[in-house]
């Protein structure tokens, strides 16, 4: 995240915001009160299509509540959070919704670019081997553009799902297929 981020006030004017945008080359500005706490975020979207009128303030055009993130959200699951709801840029906050950085799209490209073969270095040696003692040649472990798919049969249902959920958060891995083969509990029956 970059830490040092340009923000409007509440009150701040269309032409204000328009010169911030224009002065420090953003897109965005996240809207924060006097204590620093986000209340949502104005874009070069917001200022061109919303109330087309020269009047206006943050507080009038912003998107609110902003869609925000917390500084130890991994970074593919913000990527995936941008990709999903068409966003630039995503604010990072405290647990009391105070302003610490700010994500943009560029931040997060590097999560797409990790190679398919580090990650499925990373999942065999990291997570299956070192982290649930289990012989990684028991399993297949495919990566293809960053989607993970796990089959051949761990053992046990929650070997296998606490597996898949670790995998998950592997930097680089945008989904995890779980096709592993789980033993059939006859008592159910």
């Amino acid at each position: 995240m970059t830490t040092r981020v340009v923000t409007a006030q509440p009150g701040a004017s269309r032409r204000e915001m328009a010169t911030l945008l224009r002065a420090h080359r953003v897109s965005g500005l996240p809207v924060v009160d006097a204590d620093g706490i986000v209340l949502g975020v104005v874009s070069e979207t917001d200022l061109l299509t919303r109330r087309a009128t020269p009047a206006g303030t943050a507080a009038d055009l912003m998107t609110c509540p902003a869609v925000t993130t917390s500084p130890d959200e991994l970074a593919s699951r913000v990527a995936r959070l941008m990709s999903r709801r068409k966003l630039r840029r995503v604010p990072v906050v405290d647990s009391g919704g105070h302003l610490l950085g700010i994500v943009c799209r560029s931040d997060v490209l590097s999560v797409f670019s990790r190679p398919d073969e580090d990650i499925r270095r990373e999942v065999t040696q990291d997570v299956i081997l070192d982290g649930f003692f289990t012989d990684p040649d028991r399993l297949t472990v495919t990566v293809q553009d960053g989607i993970v798919t796990l089959a051949g049969a761990p053992g046990s249902v929650v070997l296998g799902r606490s597996i898949v959920d670790q995998v998950r958060h592997v930097e680089g891995v945008v989904a995890v297929r779980d096709r592993f083969t789980y033993p059939v509990d006859h008592t159910q029956q």
